[in-house]
């Protein structure tokens, strides 16, 4: 007689899945204020905004990932970091349009689900969902065998956001003679890990401590995307702030054009502050082009903000009293 085969028998475990669902719901719960109308597991996240606070509100969404970031922590087995990472980078690029975060959802995507694992990524979201004052409403586990291995994962995130219209940063302010400010960066963030990985991890092994390092390499390379909500919160208010660029995949000036009105370009004084160690090192292991280098990595700037010339000197000093570290990396010039 022929056997019968089970779901599980096909690689996906229902049980597991419904055991992560009760285990982080203590967790996910923590996220949610009096907007949230629905309790993890149902079909879809109910969340009621506060429109009274907008004249006219608009709602502002990203999607993105963590990228090949994953294979370090999956090298590490330390997965408590990269959730963390995903909502930052989603909350970031939000923000630089004036925007606060609301919710957040997850996709998270396993060849064999690992409860555990997944209640350290997910826990991850939670945390920095709390730091960033937005509600993680609902997300997706799916359990895929043949499409990864056994518990290696993929992550993707949405966030939404609302901002008054009359708020909005399009960077259609900035003009010619502006300043470029740039706030240092917490290592790579998301962005680079493929060059990263080839440059480095065919002469170290992620457990390795580089000479003139006083971490590990995996501890460097999964350091937290730092999230630039308080900080912009504080210089969107501030007269001569004119845009802000996040600085993700394409650099630094694949990133700030995206802001520069058409007619002007981003010149950028490279030496004007001390890349972090990482990048020399990647770059010099490698042997990484200069131009490579600008191109995947953010050198140790994460958020550039353009200010008005006059503006400059106060925008640094307020940076400093909270504590950022930041510097004048450039400006903003007629196009060549």
């Amino acid at each position: 007689m022929k056997k019968t085969i089970s779901y599980k028998d096909s690689g996906v475990d229902v049980q597991a899945g419904e055991a992560l669902v009760e285990s982080i719901k203590s967790v996910v719960r923590e996220t949610h204020g009096v907007e949230v109308l629905s309790n993890i597991g149902g079909f879809g996240g109910l969340f009621k905004p506060d429109f009274s606070r907008f004249k006219n509100p608009v709602l502002v969404s990203s999607v993105d990932g963590v990228g090949t970031k994953l294979i370090i922590a999956f090298k590490m087995k330390r997965y408590n970091t990269v959730g963390q990472d995903l909502v930052n980078h989603c909350v970031n690029d939000i923000a630089v349009c004036g925007a606060e975060p609301m919710f957040f959802l997850d996709y998270f995507s396993t060849g064999k689900l690992n409860t555990e694992t997944g209640f350290e990524v997910i826990s991850g979201f939670a945390a920095a969902c709390r730091e960033n004052g937005c509600a993680l409403i609902g997300g997706e586990t799916a359990e895929m065998p043949d499409i990864y291995k056994d518990e290696e994962f993929d992550l993707a995130g949405t966030i939404v956001g609302i901002v008054d219209e009359e708020a909005i940063i399009t960077g259609s302010k900035i003009k010619k003679g502006d300043v470029l400010i740039g706030l240092n960066s917490n290592g790579l963030h998301t962005n680079g890990y493929s060059l990263a990985r080839k440059a480095l991890l065919s002469t170290y092994k992620v457990e390795d401590t580089p000479e003139g390092f006083s971490h590990c390499l995996g501890d460097e390379l999964l350091r937290i995307h730092k999230s630039y909500l308080p900080v912009i919160r504080m210089l969107k208010v501030m007269e001569g702030v004119n845009g802000f660029s996040h600085i993700t995949g394409g650099g630094i000036i694949g990133n700030t054009k995206r802001i520069i009105p058409k007619g002007l370009q981003a010149k950028i004084n490279w030496n004007s502050w001390e890349r972090p160690a990482i990048f020399n090192l990647i770059q010099k292991v490698g042997n990484v082009d200069e131009s490579a280098m600008r191109e995947a990595f953010n050198l140790g700037i994460g958020l550039v903000a353009a200010v008005s010339h006059n503006a400059a000197d106060s925008v640094l000093s307020e940076l400093r009293k909270a504590g950022e570290h930041a510097a004048v990396i450039g400006m903003v010039t007629a196009s060549e």
